[in-house]
């Protein structure tokens, strides 16, 4: 016990025990089994002093005496230092903006707990706004006091989702975007940009608006497609395949169809396919992949693309039921709509198991819409499989009858 709290019952606990247990939706002491009348957890010193003269008393058998933890930031710090954050903000004022944020930096590297009490005391939404002020003004002048209120929001982010509308203006987006076209940026305020605007494409109300300020940048596919094809790290790879697959899942306007068209005049779609070979054992990079070239191939150019690449299709149904159901969905869905334009895909699908593998698709259970494009395609395959028809039974050991 390193930091003993007594409860409202009068059971003392150690607090990181204690606070999982409340966490976990617990509303009684562990011993006695009384309810509750408030979740403050008061620090024993006196046991404290008690474990730590043990400690003392005992170094000679290797016991290491436990430091004296820090107490808790309150909540009417955070409220104080949040104020005049705000204030300093509003009044464009760096270097005061600045020792705030190292303040709540400070508080934030002592304890998970303090991190936590921060970003519920409505942070995020604090230093968004104070992003906004500063994005107003020019990018350049401002980038140092800006990356560090990126550096904070990211990891506020993780623990709430208020605040991030706070920087779905313009000014803001753009800010954004020029951390990350900016060769002169460090690589953490190009992933904590990044972070951001997920933030805003994944949870913000506004995220229609977002998306078409950063669809105006015609240079968007570069950067993205960029940190794709000369990785920095694997967190910015998987930050921008989400990107990507937000921008063309959420837009349809004209914006969107030209971000399509030149991520595909690109080669997306060879550089896709052979990011999910590679990543075989990253589930969420080939889901992400996958999902991505299925809004691909809505558009015409997209499908050509995927089915001038010979290895499209055997891909597509190697990973159906090999990743996860959503890889599933995608995989079955560019299939589909492959096979409604093109008779060839639904040749190679046969030729390499996919008629069995939709079929098993169908038993295990799946979404409504994958079951119509499921359902689809084998008919379309139908007419074809006397003459095509390839079965590995190795892949459908479970499959219990035939379509």
């Amino acid at each position: 016990m390193s930091d003993p709290v007594t409860l409202s019952s009068g059971i003392s606990y150690d607090r990181d025990g204690i606070e999982t247990w409340l966490k976990a939706g617990n509303f009684t002491c562990p011993v006695t089994n009384q309810v509750l009348m408030s979740f403050d957890l008061v620090p024993n010193h006196a046991l404290r002093r008690m474990i730590q003269d043990w400690c003392v008393q005992n170094l000679r058998f290797g016991v290491e005496r436990i430091p004296t933890p820090r107490v808790p930031v309150s909540g009417d710090e955070i409220a104080a230092v949040l104020a005049r954050l705000e204030s300093a903000a509003k009044r464009l004022d760096e270097y005061d903006c600045r020792e705030c944020l190292r303040k709540m930096t400070s508080w934030g590297n002592e304890s998970e707990r303090n991190r936590i009490s921060i970003a519920s005391n409505g942070a995020a939404g604090v230093l968004a706004a104070a992003f906004d002020g500063f994005a107003r003004e020019t990018v350049e002048k401002r980038a140092v006091v800006l990356e560090e209120l990126l550096s904070s929001m990211s990891w506020m982010f993780t623990m709430s989702s208020r605040g991030g509308g706070n920087l779905a203006s313009a000014e803001s987006v753009k800010a954004l975007l020029w951390f990350l076209k900016s060769n002169g940026s460090r690589i953490a305020a190009k992933q904590n940009s990044l972070i951001a605007l997920r933030e805003l494409l994944l949870a913000s109300s506004k995220r229609e608006r977002v998306a078409e300020s950063m669809l105006e940048i015609e240079d968007l596919h570069q950067i993205l497609f960029g940190f794709l094809r000369s990785p920095i790290s694997p967190a910015i790879t998987k930050l921008s395949l989400t990107l990507i697959f937000q921008l063309l899942q959420i837009s349809t306007s004209k914006s969107s169809d030209r971000f399509k068209s030149s991520l595909i005049d690109a080669d997306l779609v060879s550089f896709l396919l052979e990011t999910i070979i590679s990543s075989s054992k990253e589930r969420s990079v080939s889901e992400k992949a996958l999902g991505i070239l299925d809004k691909l191939c809505d558009d015409s150019k997209g499908r050509a693309a995927a089915s001038g690449n010979s290895l499209t299709v055997p891909l597509l149904v190697k990973k159906i039921l090999r990743i996860s159901a959503a890889a599933t969905e995608f995989s079955v869905s560019v299939i589909w709509k492959l096979g409604r334009c093109d008779q060839r895909a639904l040749v190679e699908g046969l030729q390499v198991g996919a008629f069995q593998k939709l079929v098993l698709v169908l038993q295990l259970g799946c979404g409504e819409e994958t079951k119509e494009k499921a359902t689809a395609t084998l008919k379309m395959m139908n007419p074809f499989r006397n003459e095509f028809e390839c079965t590995e039974s190795l892949d459908f050991k479970n499959l219990k009858r035939s379509f």
